[in-house]
């Protein structure tokens, strides 16, 4: 028995016709093209912002392009492979101040998220329980959050101050805790308030994120785990973490991506020369490419960045799919 089409409320059935109709397939047609269409803008913005300078960034890094052929880049000798062996060649100075950069950026950034991770999840498991003045403490903690990353670091900036900054007046005048006032901006102190403003800057996202995660998990397995006399740590350990996998999935890699690339606190913090202790790869990079003027050996430096970050995230994507898979199982 044939099946033939019928024509829908207001279509004329052409006489023989077995398939959808001329309108139906441009209806089809517009439906399928509709979401393209709409995300047409946001990928030509894409194009524009990110693609194309990084696209420029990995030609210059293949040109001698100083301070000489900075009207006219394109003029610029080529230079091939030279910018990226002058990198990665750790017995000279450029690459070996480049390897220091690039462990001092490792050390931050594990130190970083970590705490960052470990002050938000903390805050937001004991934001859970409902008490008095919990909306306030939320807003409170999203404070840092909000400010703007100049306002913020440059107040930084003035408490660690020497003479007349904030933390030298409660460590030493008030606590006691230092036999003299500390320089906090230069020495190898300038990685510890590095790392305390970066840390203040960014748990609160972390904080943001983890909360709403778990909105989504039940309440009646906590209960359930209170019933067999399961304590606090036991029902983090068995049901919060494990719930927050997910999560902490994604938390963890933007954190990461953003701790390593961060290029504002430290400017601001520091200026354009960073302290030895505190001389993250972003800052670096800068100082070779607009200090020394040699924007080739510079954007060879930022492709050489680009690919390790592209190969530390795509490790962790696996493995984290493959000990999320097992986990299910």
């Amino acid at each position: 028995m044939t099946v033939t089409a019928q024509p829908a409320v207001g279509e004329k059935a052409l006489p023989g016709a077995t398939g959808p109709t001329p309108r139906r397939r441009t209806g089809r047609v517009r439906r399928i093209a509709l979401p393209y269409l709409l995300l047409l803008p946001a990928l030509l913005l894409e194009l524009l912002v990110h693609l194309v300078p990084m696209v420029i960034g990995i030609v210059m890094s293949f040109k001698e392009l100083t301070q000489f052929y900075i009207r006219d880049w394109g003029a610029a000798p080529w230079a091939g492979f030279d910018n990226y062996s002058l990198s990665v060649d750790f017995d000279a100075p450029v690459g070996e101040a480049l390897l220091h950069s690039f462990f001092v950026t490792c050390a931050f950034t594990v130190l970083s998220v970590g705490l960052c991770w470990l002050l938000g999840t903390t805050a937001a498991v004991y934001m859970q329980e409902t008490f008095r003045g919990r909306g306030f403490l939320r807003a409170i903690f999203l404070i840092p959050y909000a400010l703007p990353v100049y306002a913020a670091v440059i107040t930084w900036a003035f408490m660690f101050q020497r003479d007349n900054g904030l933390v030298n007046h409660v460590l030493h005048d008030q606590l006691g805790l230092t036999d003299s006032p500390s320089f906090w901006l230069i020495g190898d102190n300038s990685f510890v308030a590095l790392l305390v403003v970066s840390v203040w800057k960014g748990w609160p996202f972390a904080f943001l994120i983890v909360m709403a995660g778990l909105q989504n998990i039940p309440k009646e397995l906590y209960e359930a785990a209170a019933i067999d006399g399961a304590g606090m740590l036991q029902q983090i350990r068995r049901i919060t973490l494990p719930s927050l996998r997910p999560v902490n999935q994604v938390l963890v890699l933007v954190l990461f991506l953003w701790t390593f690339n961060d290029f504002n606190t430290p400017y601001v913090l520091f200026g354009k020369a960073a302290p030895e202790a505190a001389d993250l790869i972003s800052i670096h990079i800068y100082q070779s490419s607009f200090v020394t003027w040699n924007f080739g050996t510079g954007s060879a430096m930022s492709v050489l960045l680009l690919l390790f970050l592209l190969v530390v995230t795509g490790v962790y994507l696996v493995l984290t799919s493959r000990g999320r898979r097992a986990a299910d199982v």
